[in-house]
């Protein structure tokens, strides 16, 4: 069970991946379709991103308030599975967005996936090193992460295939059949549901942590910690401007 449970895991890194590369297509649609300026069409990856953010920052406050670890205190698998809900609720807002012709919907949309990555990403490694052997949980997220990286590389070929009708974006004001849109999205909501439904009726022994009285900043006095915030801030700053821009130029 742990094994099959492993590989549905791993299939929503896989998701995130194709997810937060496939913003680079939708901008320059989006861009045209809306007629849009460069600042404007940039807004599609800061709410996006904006949205783990603000997950974070309302998970640390849940921690804050409440004296308890959310995930903790739900379990990973449960954690998980609310967050691939609360995702497939951004992808269903997502259709109608996208017929009704707003783009304010269409970042709330994204705004909704990306809470519900945040969650499903906090709980997702110390769940993968849960899936096996302890000895060997390093090396199945090893595994999980080029799954994710792999979604990175095909998902804007798959976005550019059912916005465009091809894997070439030079030709960003053809008419786009809103229907194939309707279907990728169909498809992924179909995903989040499913692995959700699949995770709440799996029976894994968790190892909870003990909880802490009081809460406390006290990791924050290792410099490591510090400063791997802020590589990660600026490298995904770089990256994902990099990839946001890339079809204008």
């Amino acid at each position: 069970q742990k094994q099959s449970t492993f590989y549905a895991v791993v299939s929503i890194f896989f998701f995130w991946g194709f997810m937060a590369a496939s913003n680079g297509i939708f901008i320059p649609f989006c861009k045209e379709h809306f007629h849009l300026t460069q600042f404007q069409s940039q807004l599609i990856d800061s709410t996006f991103y904006g949205g783990y953010f603000i997950g974070s920052l309302l998970l640390f406050l849940y921690t804050f308030l409440k004296k308890k670890d959310f995930v903790n205190e739900h379990g990973y698998a449960k954690s998980f599975s609310i967050g691939l809900i609360i995702s497939a609720i951004g992808a269903l807002c997502m259709i109608p967005s996208l017929h009704i012709g707003s783009y304010g919907l269409i970042l709330s949309s994204f705004f909704i996936i990306a809470l519900g990555f945040c969650l499903q990403q906090t709980a997702a490694n110390p769940f993968v090193v849960l899936l096996g052997e302890e000895r060997t949980g390093a090396h199945r997220l090893n595994l999980a992460g080029g799954v994710n990286s792999f979604g990175t590389t095909i998902g804007p070929l798959i976005v550019a295939y059912f916005l465009f009708g091809g894997i070439s974006i030079a030709d960003t004001s053809k008419a786009v059949d809103i229907k194939n849109v309707d279907t990728l999205y169909g498809i992924l909501i179909g995903l989040f549901v499913a692995l959700a439904i699949l995770l709440r009726s799996i029976k894994i022994e968790e190892k909870i942590q003990k909880e802490e009285q009081n809460f406390s900043l006290a990791a924050l006095k290792y410099p490591q910690l510090v400063m791997g915030m802020v590589a990660i801030f600026v490298y995904v700053g770089v990256e994902v401007t990099i990839q946001s821009n890339m079809g204008a130029l």
